[in-house]
């Protein structure tokens, strides 16, 4: 594909996948490949780079702290780093230096201001402009913000149409592992039920409601990649923990993953963080540990509690590999109100349902 063909790149989830920066070898001390950027009252990003510049994109869903977040990545260091104060729906854009060699220029929206990721394109119109809409975004009282020049509209009517392939991570099945289909079982235990609500942290949010929802939809992506799943529940209803155990030895099933929240016993909001535990054996710790990695990264932020023994009854009597995954706390200022969002709630079942699916492919 010739160096004047259209560009376009989707923007990368932050929590489905890691940041990923380019490679490109850019001496240490190289000027910022941003020239130039405007946000106008459209809502749209406009950028000047230097000639066939390398970006990468980035979305990051709000948390506790800070509202959604847009950056892009350009090869090259920045002079000064240096904060704007925007207006209406934009929060403030930043400027500053990643790493060495590297410049970022972000975009943070206030509280409350929801994008649709999936729509977020950055493209290259010409070797050196680029431009991003912010869809969806509500411009009520945005005023444009930039620095440096640009030209006048006019450059998009001339700019040669070109393309590249846009990179976007996304919860669609078909970025999960394949695995021989129809050969694995794997039961999945919501914990908790009924009358036992396990945890409650903030909000009251119950760890019943948050770890069904996860493991049937865990359920349904497992199915779709040929894995036949048994559930110990699908309903709010009471279960003990023998039956559980029972269902999977009966089935001699693959794997058998509990799915759980955690709570601090002083309910502390500073305790945050996601651990998975196994009882013992290397596949039972391969189980666990594939599992930890991916829901780490759907939980930027999120301390990393390891991947440890434990004798919990569920992993403790089963036949099989087992591992119970807490996906957060729900007394955490930083977990709870993601575990409360069925976007989150989504990224963690498609990050075990990988975890699952890594494992099976590791092991056999």
């Amino acid at each position: 594909m010739s160096s004047a063909s259209f560009r376009r790149f989707s923007i990368l989830v932050v929590g489905i996948l890691p940041i990923f920066f380019c490679s490109l070898n850019v001496p240490l001390r190289a000027a910022s490949a941003l020239a130039a950027w405007s946000i106008g009252e459209n809502g749209v990003l406009r950028l000047r780079t230097k000639r066939d510049a390398d970006l990468k994109a980035f979305f990051q869903p709000s948390d506790f702290q800070s509202g959604e977040r847009v950056w892009i990545d350009f090869p090259g260091e920045l002079i000064r780093a240096r904060s704007l104060k925007g207006s209406g729906p934009i929060r403030e854009i930043r400027l500053g230096k990643p790493r060495t060699g590297f410049t970022r220029l972000v975009v943070e929206f206030r509280p409350g201001i929801v994008l649709d990721p999936s729509k977020l394109q950055l493209v290259a119109v010409s070797e050196d402009r680029w431009e991003l809409a912010f869809k969806g975004l509500p411009t009520y009282g945005l005023f444009r913000i930039g620095e440096g020049t640009l030209q006048s509209p006019s450059w998009l009517a001339n700019s040669r149409n070109r393309s590249v392939p846009f990179k976007r991570n996304s919860t669609n099945v078909d970025d999960l592992p394949e695995v021989k289909r129809g050969i694995y079982r794997v039961v999945i235990d919501p914990g908790h039920g009924g009358p036992d609500p396990g945890a409650v942290g903030i909000g009251r949010l119950r760890e019943t409601d948050v770890v069904l929802d996860i493991a049937l939809q865990v359920g349904r992506l497992l199915e779709l990649k040929g894995v036949k799943v048994s559930f110990t529940r699908t309903t709010e209803r009471d279960l003990d923990l023998p039956p559980r155990v029972a269902l999977a030895n009966r089935l001699r099933a693959s794997a058998f993953v509990s799915i759980h929240a955690n709570a601090s016993r002083s309910n502390k909001a500073s305790i945050n963080g996601v651990e998975t535990f196994f009882y013992s054996g290397w596949k039972g710790k391969a189980l666990a540990r594939n599992i930890q990695q991916q829901v780490l990264k759907v939980s930027p932020g999120s301390p990393d509690r390891g991947v440890r023994q434990g004798r919990f009854f569920v992993i403790r009597r089963t036949n099989m590999p087992a591992a119970l995954v807490e996906t957060g706390f729900l007394t955490g200022s930083l977990d709870a109100p993601r575990l409360a969002k069925k976007s989150h709630r989504r990224r963690l079942s498609f990050a075990i349902a990988k975890g699952i699916l890594n494992y099976l492919k590791e092991v056999n």
